[in-house]
């Protein structure tokens, strides 16, 4: 991953290129929790030669995986970064393209990398903060714990 800051300030931006080989969901957490991101959108083009994609089942509380098993173009990825029990977590749908003009898409699980993954991760100055919904299965952005971060906080971005 090769990565630059192409906007100073309390809304940052960066731009990520992911390179062959790498899983883009475990990258892009990383670079989340690396920068310190707490509340941040995510936009990103390129390709995978394999990936998965999940549908939220409400009975099972779980993603269903749908395996794509074959290189397909990233048509549009995008998302949130938010602060998780772990720390800043990236939230990110895909819409896959394959080879004969079909599409699979839904909550990317993981997407190896062939041959670029071209993001655009833009920050606030906020931190927006997941909280977990058992009856859910999920933790979900919680507007009311919204708040500006911290000195600290920026100056570790």
């Amino acid at each position: 991953m090769k990565w630059q800051q192409v906007q100073e300030g309390p809304s940052a931006v960066y731009v990520v290129v992911l390179e062959a080989g790498e899983d883009a969901v475990a990258e892009l957490g990383a670079f989340a929790r690396d920068r310190s991101l707490g509340a941040s959108q995510v936009t990103a083009v390129g390709a995978f030669s394999e990936a998965v994609v999940g549908w939220f089942d409400r009975r099972a509380k779980d993603y269903r995986r749908i395996p794509v098993e074959e290189q397909c173009e990233v048509l549009s990825l995008i998302g949130d970064v938010a602060v998780a029990d772990q720390g800043p977590t990236p939230h990110l749908h895909a819409v896959l393209g394959l080879s004969d003009g079909s599409t699979r898409g839904g909550h990317l699980l993981s997407g190896r990398v062939w041959p670029t993954l071209e993001v655009v991760v833009r920050d606030s100055p906020a931190e927006l903060a997941k909280t977990h919904h058992p009856g859910i299965g999920l933790a979900l952005i919680d507007p009311g714990r919204a708040e500006p971060r911290s000195d600290a906080q920026e100056a570790r971005s």
